[in-house]
C-alpha cells in the first residue's frame, strides 16, 4: 500500500480538491482505497458522502488516529491510502507526513502560496519524504502561451528546487461542481478537466506506486526533466 499525504500550509490553495480527486481517481482504476479526512473541517469525507454508488472508503482521522487508520488499511487490503490535511502546519499534518510515502504540495501560482510551500518545503525535507508541487487553480493557457503568473510560478518553484508535477490543474469551476455530487471531473462531461486529472494522477501513480518507491532526489529529477520540456 501506498500512503499519499496532500498538504497546503495556505488556506484556499484547494488541498480538500486535489486530495478527492486524487483519491476518485484511484477508485476509478481499479485500486482499492482509502481518504482519510484528517481535517477538522471535514469537506472530503463530506465530499464522499454525497457520492452515489461505489467510491474510495472515507473515514475521518485526526492526526493521532492516522497511525492506526493506516495499519487498518494495509490488513483490509486499500492499495491506495489518500490524506487530506488540515489547513496549518499542526501535529496531524507533520503524522501525515511522517507516514506517507509520497507528500504533495498544493500551490497556488501566488506569491503568498509560494511563500508558504517553502516554509512546508523544510518540513517536508527534515523528514526526507519524497515531494511533489500540485499547481492548482492555474490560469489556463492562451494560445498555447501559459500566463505570466503561471511562469512566474514555475520559475519561482524551479530557483527554489522544488520538484512540480508536470500536470498543472487549471482553475474550472467544475472541480467545485462535480465534488457537490461526490463525483470528480473525470465523470463529467468535461474533457479538459478530466484530462488535468488524469495526467496527475498518472504521474502520481508511475511514481509512488513503482516496486520501489522514489527516493526524494529521483523525485525531483523526473518531476524536474518532464517540467523542463513544457
Amino acid at each position: 500500500m501506498r500512503t499519499i499525504a496532500v498538504v497546503a500550509r495556505k488556506g484556499g490553495a484547494g488541498k480538500t480538491t486535489v486530495a478527492a480527486h486524487l483519491a476518485l481517481a484511484a477508485h476509478l482504476r481499479g485500486r482499492k482505497t482509502l481518504l482519510a479526512d484528517a481535517d477538522p473541517q471535514g469537506s472530503s469525507s463530506e465530499v464522499m458522502r454525497g457520492r452515489t454508488g461505489d467510491g474510495p472508503g472515507a473515514v475521518e482521522a485526526p492526526g493521532r488516529a492516522l497511525a492506526a487508520v493506516q495499519m487498518t488499511s494495509v490488513r483490509q487490503g486499500h492499495e491506495a491510502l489518500v490524506i487530506d490535511t488540515p489547513g496549518s502546519f499542526d501535529e496531524a499534518v507533520a503524522q501525515a507526513v511522517a507516514l506517507s510515502d509520497l507528500v504533495l504540495m498544493v500551490v497556488r501560482p501566488t506569491f503568498l502560496d509560494l511563500a508558504a510551500a517553502l516554509q512546508t518545503a523544510e518540513v517536508v525535507r527534515k523528514l526526507r519524504k519524497p515531494h511533489l508541487v500540485v499547481l492548482n487553480q492555474a490560469p489556463p493557457p492562451r494560445d498555447g502561451v501559459e500566463p505570466p503568473a503561471v511562469k512566474k510560478a514555475l520559475e519561482a518553484l524551479r530557483v527554489m528546487r522544488l520538484p512540480v508535477a508536470p500536470a498543472l490543474l487549471r482553475s474550472r469551476a467544475i472541480y467545485q461542481t462535480a465534488l457537490e455530487a461526490g463525483r470528480s471531473v473525470e465523470e463529467s462531461m468535461d474533457a479538459a478537466a478530466a484530462r488535468e486529472v488524469g495526467e496527475l494522477w498518472a504521474f502520481v501513480e508511475r511514481f509512488a506506486f513503482a516496486a520501489r518507491p522514489a527516493s526524494r532526489e529521483e523525485a525531483g529529477e523526473r518531476a524536474f526533466s518532464i517540467a523542463a520540456t513544457r
